[in-house]
């Protein structure tokens, strides 16, 4: 299913963030025209999604947002605003 999973994202316009290996990348130089795709890495983009996860993370160190105990929306959302303040402030 990985496969569908790729023809859906590129279906879509959404582009790879995280860099090819780097065997990957010669072995399609090596095989020229016939070697797939140019292999593409976007440096900035991948800055950003460091990034993003980073603050997921530190979201996640807070129990109450990891597992979200709240069944509705505004508890959840209430929840993720509080242990935002307080990395806010922390920093």
């Amino acid at each position: 299913m990985p496969g569908s999973l790729l023809r859906r994202r590129r279906k879509r316009g959404i582009q790879h963030v995280i860099p090819p290996k780097a065997e990957q990348v010669a072995n399609r130089v090596r095989r020229g025209l016939h070697g797939g795709r140019p292999p593409g890495f976007d440096k900035e983009r991948h800055k950003k999604r460091n990034v993003v996860e980073r603050a997921i993370n530190k979201l996640k160190g807070f129990r109450a947002v990891a597992t979200p105990y709240g069944k509705r929306a505004h508890v959840l959302l209430g929840t993720v605003t509080f242990a935002t303040i307080v990395i806010w402030l922390r920093s």
